[in-house]
């Protein structure tokens, strides 16, 4: 298991380290110019871009970002005066982690149950409307479904508010918005998973044995049902707990989202680079915490990676 562990955690390095590289060179080919306003002057202008390393080669550029990086300093913004982009990830961030954290509770409760429901009942009408359910949530965008969910529980209805983030009913509709394509890809990959057992030789093993239909369900069907589920929490959990920038934006929450899009409207190199790293070394964190758990599950993973 510790070799195993160790490989896991080799790979999560270099794929950070490539991550970090690619994106640096990405970034400083975006069109436009962060000091382009037209009323700085030349001298401003130079000094700011001695300020910021610009005025130095691009090799150079990229080994004092990695020095710092490795220190913790992801820079300073050049368009929020007196801000790091540390400050920008540690004031935003909780909000957007808030957000994801209910949004991803609400996805993983409601469409593991769709799921198993929907197997439980194929082909008759609540399968249908689980089945409906998944498509829908699979096929709508989030930002639509943000703005559909507005207008109806919101505007028309007036059940909840719209916009803000100010207490509980204000995380409703951000979290079903955010939660529903989720909800719908967990509850399509449980009831496929869920089928897929019913017809294995240890189900039919147990049904002759004489065991209980809620049994055989419970402690055979649904518990090796759901390690598909978990092959896709990694990138799940990172991608939704750090929020959708969209959603974010509609509902005016002042998540990561929100400087992330102001920043490439800006040109704001500094916060670009700073939160797509931090938003990639989550997700690779996650994936690495699922790939251990993942392994300590079932031990058949670890002994065919070795």
């Amino acid at each position: 298991m510790a070799k195993y562990i160790l490989k896991r955690v080799l790979a999560a390095i270099v794929t950070l380290f490539v991550l970090v590289t690619v994106v640096f060179f990405l970034v400083r080919l975006i069109p436009g110019d962060p000091f382009n306003d037209p009323k700085m002057t030349p001298t401003v202008k130079e000094n700011l871009n001695a300020y910021y390393g610009f005025d130095k080669p691009l090799v150079a550029q990229y080994g004092t970002y990695m020095k710092n990086l490795l220190q913790g300093d992801f820079g300073r913004s050049m368009k929020y005066t007196n801000k790091t982009v540390n400050d920008i990830i540690f004031d935003s961030f909780p909000f957007s982690a808030d957000l994801g954290i209910r949004a991803l509770v609400m996805a993983l409760s409601f469409g593991i149950v769709l799921g198993i429901l929907a197997a439980l009942n194929r082909g008759k009408k609540l399968d249908f409307v689980c089945v409906i359910i998944a498509i829908i949530g699979t096929s709508i965008p989030d930002f639509i479904m943000g703005a559909a969910l507005q207008y109806f529980f919101g505007i028309k209805w007036g059940l909840l508010p719209v916009a803000q983030y100010k207490g509980l009913e204000y995380t409703i509709l951000p979290a079903t918005a955010l939660a529903f394509y989720t909800l719908a890809s967990v509850s399509k990959l449980m009831r496929s998973s869920m089928l897929e057992i019913v017809s294995q030789d240890y189900i039919k093993t147990a049904k002759a044995k004489g065991l209980s239909g809620v049994r055989i369900t419970v402690r055979h069907q649904i518990r090796n049902a759901i390690m598909p589920v978990l092959t896709i929490l990694g990138p799940t959990v990172a991608s939704v707990l750090t929020g959708t920038f969209v959603v974010e934006s509609i509902f005016a929450i002042p998540g990561m989202g929100k400087y992330y899009v102001e920043s490439v409207s800006n040109s704001d190199y500094s916060v670009i680079l700073g939160m797509t790293v931090f938003y990639g070394m989550f997700l690779i964190l996650c994936n690495l915490i699922v790939d251990v758990a993942y392994g300590l599950v079932d031990p058949r993973v670890r002994i065919g990676k070795k």
